[in-house]
This record gives C-alpha cells, structure tokens and sequence, in this order.
C-alpha cells in the first residue's frame, strides 16, 4: 500500500539492502533507476477503489462523521461483494503498466 505524500525510503540501510537484493534493477530516489518526477500512480487504491467508493457514500450529503463512516463501509462492502470486480482492476491494472511502460514513465491517462 502506498500512502499519498509519503516520501520514498532513502536512507543507506534501505538502498544497500536494495543494492543487493535487486542490483542495478530497483527504482527509486537515489538508486540505479530514478524514480520519474510526478510518476503516474498505478495503485488501485487511487484508479479505482476511492473513486468508486466515493461515487457511492456521496450520493446525497452527509451530515456527520459517524454517517460518514458507516457509507464508506457500507460502500466498501458494496465492492466486496461486486462480482469480478477484482478481476476487472487485475486487468485494468496490466493494462496500465503497459501503458506506463509505453510513455517510458511519463504521464499515460491520454492512452486509457
């Protein structure tokens, strides 16, 4: 899981570690292979799952915390319980990596 705004790992401990598990071969701040500026995001979390689960919970305000947690999990469960909705975000997935791969990196929502 990525955190958004967390900072990748960079202290000496982590990239020696990286440097020998994955030599010349790990991306990131630092190492082999720089991690691109504004690199698109290709966790599900932000393509599809926020989305979605905001799209249900704000169908009609909220007017309290409380509420508001109980539509995301109730949201959430509308998810869990979607048929082949995890197959569709396994595919959407590859077919984003392959994108990413193909802008070498770069910005890629204009070939979904």
């Amino acid at each position: 899981m990525q955190q958004d705004g967390a900072p990748a790992h960079f202290t000496l401990d982590v990239r020696e570690f990286l440097n020998r598990t994955y030599p010349g071969r790990w991306i990131g701040r630092g190492g082999p292979v720089e991690w691109p500026a504004r690199s698109p995001d290709l966790t599900y979390l932000n393509y599809y799952f926020w989305g979605h689960v905001k799209s249900l919970f704000y169908e009609t305000p909220v007017d309290d915390p409380e509420q508001l947690l109980a539509r995301i999990l109730a949201a959430s469960d509308v998810v869990h319980e979607t048929p082949g909705v995890f197959e569709g975000v396994r595919q959407s997935f590859v077919h984003r990596c392959n994108a990413c791969i193909e802008c070498g990196g770069c910005h890629f929502e204009h070939l979904l």
